[in-house]
């Protein structure tokens, strides 16, 4: 009762106003200080991975890196042709308006000459953006406003703009319309879900808004952060995500301690009392729930990717931030609402009217009969249970990982739509590879020469479509041919045309020039130079996060079999979950269902994300399940029945906390986005699987069998049991003195 969680639980309970201001003050000043430093976003040199980046890093030396551009496509509204008569008229002269109009921006660096397609339908004009290809998206509005004005002044022709800027600030547009949907779908079915859990409004309120506070001070944070590492786009999704989840299931399981707490109590100890009572207990797992998701989420950190870090920072921010408003606000919170309780108690003890029933630690006859398989047969529920995760997880065997690229971005981004109509009407246009070299200035001639041979070379595989352009930086040490192919960025016949250049045609040209440095860049290469990094990298980070899970989990109840136990049990749910999303996500089946076109493989980011994340959250069940059956241990009850009511009484609240996360991360299968599509999907099912399969039945039968061989090697347990029941017979003995 003297530990920092209990210490700061009794100060927040004894000065109750102070820690409520001063927690508003932090979350004030948390979004104060994030708006007057601003988001430092990536920029294009933060998501260089392997040969591909390399080849960028290199062109952007020699000042040859590609552009941001727009394409804007002008055409007859009858559908007729543009390469003949009035209409051919009207629009060229709409295509030097926009031409003369767009080089007069000081956003844009060239405008190319207008291209006519094959089917003489549309002429092309293509824009180059300045600048930071991460920022074009900034950029477009003024581009757009220019396309805008000369389609008014030619009401006949159709005028219609893509590029990638466009099409980053449509995904930007829907993404902020996903997360208001997301909120406005998980904040009530969260409260509604609480009610059940407390039966009252006020006691319900607590955890929401204090998760709510939690995320607006994590996003403030999160910005001054990223000062230090850059935010990719994806931090407040997962600070909404994570921060919902997290806050509100340790809040909850505070809050439903002191409950229980107060319930056994019977009115006997104070409100403080109780709350200090809340805090060794339930404090102390929601603390050692919170360093387990920090630890796990930080190994991303090994993956040396710009995306991950972003995740790892926005959720390690975030649950540090929740923990800290349980430590803090929560007690004082619990102390206020407990006086007014108090009062309303004696005020209906003097009218004479009995006193409210509260409700208790739970364990009634629905946990019962759920746990009744693991009581009575634990071999066979353990056998049959770890055979159904295995049954489930049998189709990741199957899983296709890629990049999702932008191919795969929902079409009702109007930007999209037009992109569509792009590629189909200059399909020579759709995707380009950039073979860059750096060589001594003295060799720029050869260099020339090999590229020439390379281009011919591309030029009669019909894999590769269009003219060639070589570009060479002003000091003639690098230099870059752009090869155009006629299919889609992530069709296999792109990923072929890659094969050939990085297998065949560089290596038998610049790559036989002395001590050149060469690679090959493009859209088509960092979509299959991303995984690939990321693959090298799994190895690292699968074997940190098992790692600091047995070493999290050996710490809380100096236990090796518990850890291996967890470990086991995580890797488990883990892989059952990421076969469910194999079968729903690369078939087709489920595409109506929830609204999504198959790309027939998983997003890159998708299975690494969740070991890493459903360990540490698995961490909040593990440590609050087995908390409470080892304070039974220590208690002086033998492990088989501190096993039953320890889950007994935990059950309820673990699936309450269950409950709302998977409102949460279900809220995310309803976005247009692929990839925050299928990591909703998992992480709930992960979440689904891990609160009634894991711990109502392979948890209990595992610890029945092993009985008190769970606790080896440690001691401590056993000898802190024997203590506790000598101090009980001692004191009976006093008592019938």
């Amino acid at each position: 009762m003297n530990s920092l969680t209990v210490r700061m639980a009794r100060w927040s309970a004894l000065h109750p106003w102070r820690a409520i201001i001063g927690w508003l003050v932090f979350v004030v000043l948390c979004l104060g200080i994030g708006s007057a430093v601003g988001l430092n976003s990536a920029k294009t040199a933060d998501y260089r991975v392997g040969e591909a980046g390399r080849a960028e890093a290199i062109a952007a030396e020699g000042q040859l890196e590609r552009r941001s551009t727009e394409q804007v496509m002008i055409s007859d509204r009858s559908g007729a042709g543009l390469d003949e008569g009035a209409a051919e008229a009207s629009a060229k002269a709409a295509a030097a308006d926009l031409t003369a109009r767009m080089e007069r921006l000081p956003e844009v660096e060239s405008v190319a000459d207008p291209l006519l397609s094959k089917d003489g339908r549309i002429l092309m004009v293509e824009v180059a953006v300045k600048g930071e290809e991460r920022d074009a998206k900034d950029k477009v509005d003024a581009l757009v406003a220019q396309t805008e004005a000369v389609q008014k002044v030619n009401p006949a022709l159709l005028l219609e703009e893509t590029g990638s800027p466009s099409i980053s600030k449509g995904v930007d547009k829907q993404r902020g319309e996903d997360l208001a949907l997301s909120e406005a779908i998980t904040l009530p079915v969260t409260l509604i879900t609480l009610l059940i859990v407390f039966g009252s409004v006020t006691m319900a309120g607590v955890p929401l808004l204090l998760a709510l506070s939690s995320i607006a001070a994590a996003v403030g944070l999160s910005m001054v952060v990223s000062h230090l590492s850059p935010d990719t786009g994806v931090g407040t999704n997962i600070i909404l995500m994570i921060g919902l989840a997290v806050g509100v299931d340790y809040t909850l399981f505070y809050l439903k301690r002191e409950r229980e707490e107060r319930a056994r109590s019977g009115g006997r100890l104070s409100s403080e009392a109780l709350v200090e009572l809340a805090a060794a207990t339930s404090g102390r797992a929601v603390v050692v729930s919170g360093l387990a998701v920090v630890v796990s989420t930080a190994t991303l950190f090994l993956a040396a990717d710009v995306i991950f870090t972003s995740l790892a920072t926005g959720t390690i921010v975030v649950v540090l931030v929740a923990v800290l408003s349980s430590l803090t606000v929560l007690p004082a919170l619990l102390v206020k609402l407990g006086k007014r309780a108090e009062r309303r108690a004696l005020r209906r003890a003097e009218r004479g009217k009995p006193a409210r029933r509260m409700r208790g630690e739970g364990g009634g006859r629905v946990w019962a009969a759920l746990l009744r398989p693991a009581t009575r047969h634990p071999v066979a529920t353990l056998c049959v249970s770890v055979f159904a995760m295995l049954a489930l997880a049998a189709p990741l065997g199957g899983l296709k990982i890629t990049e999702m690229s932008r191919d795969t971005h929902s079409r009702e981004i109007p930007a999209m739509q037009v992109y569509d109509r792009l590629n189909e009407a200059f399909p020579e246009q759709r995707v380009t590879h950039d073979i860059v070299v750096r060589a001594d200035a003295a060799r720029s001639g050869e260099v020339t020469a090999a590229l020439e041979k390379l281009a011919q070379l591309a030029d009669g595989d019909p894999l590769f479509t269009g003219e060639s352009r070589v570009r060479t930086s002003e000091d003639r040490r690098i230099s870059v041919l752009e090869l155009n192919v006629p299919h889609l960025g992530n069709s296999d016949e792109a990923y072929d045309s890659l094969d050939h250049l990085r297998d065949e045609y560089v290596p038998t040209t610049v790559g036989r020039i002395a001590g050149a440095e060469y690679g090959v860049s493009g859209d088509v290469a960092r979509y299959a130079d991303y995984p690939a990094h990321q693959n090298s990298k799994l190895p690292l980070v699968l074997g940190a996060l098992l790692l600091v899970t047995f070493a999290m989990t050996l710490y809380a109840f100096r236990s090796v079999v518990l850890g291996v136990l967890g470990v086991v049990l995580n890797l488990l749910s883990a892989a059952a979950a990421l076969g469910l999303l194999v079968l729903v996500f690369q078939g087709s089946w489920a595409e109506g269902l929830l609204n999504f076109d198959s790309t027939g493989s998983i997003g890159s980011r998708v299975p690494l994300f969740l070991f890493v994340i459903l360990f540490g959250l698995s961490m909040d069940y593990q440590v609050f399940v087995v908390s409470r059956i080892r304070e039974a241990v220590l208690a002086g009850v033998p492990t088989r029945q501190a096993v039953l009511d320890g889950i007994r009484s935990s059950a309820g609240v673990v699936t309450s906390a269950a409950a709302v996360m998977m409102t949460v991360f279900v809220s995310f299968v309803f976005l247009h986005i692929i990839e925050m599509k299928q990591i909703g999907f998992v992480l709930a099912a992960a979440v689904l699987l891990d609160a009634f399969i894991i711990r109502i039945l392979i948890l209990p039968a595992a610890m029945l069998l092993l009985g008190e061989a769970s606790w080896w090697p440690s001691r401590g347990v056993r000898r802190q049991a024997v203590s506790e029941r000598q101090e009980a017979a001692k004191s009976a003995v006093a008592d019938l003195r």
